[in-house]
């Protein structure tokens, strides 16, 4: 049984919210534990959401494996769990709020076209209906400095035009970009606290940009510093970090602890 949402004594909620594209690995763990401790240090809720908005990249059973994982390392839930791929109508009103304010326009750049380029030169920008090509939809973003204070690392702002570009919200496939999920879910859920990985950090402002956008609240950020490998890369899945087993349990807890 996971504890309801009336149990818990404070305002504070916080989230977990893997992409079940495998088993969760090492890095994935500390994350999770980071998110968990915080949460009942507060007394606090502790949310699960899976992030399954790109099904290429999602692998089956793994939603399941990463859940039974987190049981079997003691990290209970409260609630039921938000997929993202049950979302896809809180995307569309998202997408609408921000096309009234004449936010958006289609994009019909294709990565050939952008290649070498990191940050977007605007091509579209113009646009304002969609073109017989598939279209992306990007995001107007102002010129000026937008930041955040972090829990744990220093407090950090970015000019989105001059160093982002005008980011995608929905792919030319019609999935849907990450950071606006992430933005509509955690408020949806009502997150206030986002314990997660430093690979997240510079991405922050973005979702900052498209709460102010949207009038949803902020929550507070913290980042804790990356789980590396031998070769100075982050444990990730795309990098073969191995799958945690449940018989690890005590060894790998005092590790990520």
């Amino acid at each position: 049984m996971h504890k309801s949402q009336s149990q818990t004594t404070s305002g504070y909620v916080g989230r977990f919210a893997p992409t079940p594209s495998g088993p969760l690995h090492f890095g994935s763990l500390v994350a999770a534990l980071a998110s968990f401790l915080d949460a009942r240090t507060h007394q606090g809720q502790w949310l699960v959401r899976i992030e399954d908005i790109d099904p290429p990249r999602c692998q089956d059973g793994a939603s399941d494996h990463i859940l039974r994982t987190l049981e079997a390392f003691g990290l209970h839930w409260d609630g039921s769990i938000c997929y993202q791929s049950q979302q896809r109508q809180s995307y569309l009103q998202a997408l609408a709020q921000l096309q009234q304010q004449d936010l958006l326009y289609p994009c019909i750049c294709s990565r050939s076209q952008l290649q070498g380029q990191t940050i977007y030169p605007g091509n579209c920008r113009d646009q304002s209906t969609p073109s017989e090509q598939a279209s992306a939809w990007r995001i107007k973003v102002p010129t000026m400095e937008l930041g955040f204070d972090d829990l744990i690392l220093p407090a950090y702002k970015e000019n989105l035009a001059q160093q982002v570009g005008d980011f995608i919200l929905q792919r030319k496939d019609g999935l849907f970009a990450y950071q606006l999920a992430v933005v509509v879910d955690d408020a949806h859920q009502g997150i206030t606290h986002i314990i997660r990985g430093a690979d997240l950090y510079q991405q922050t402002p973005r979702q900052v940009f498209l709460q102010k956008c949207l009038a949803l609240p902020t929550p507070s950020y913290g980042h804790i510093p990356l789980i590396i490998n031998e070769a100075g890369q982050k444990l990730s899945k795309q990098n073969l970090a191995q799958a945690i087993s449940a018989s690890q349990g005590p060894l790998l807890m005092s590790q990520a602890l």
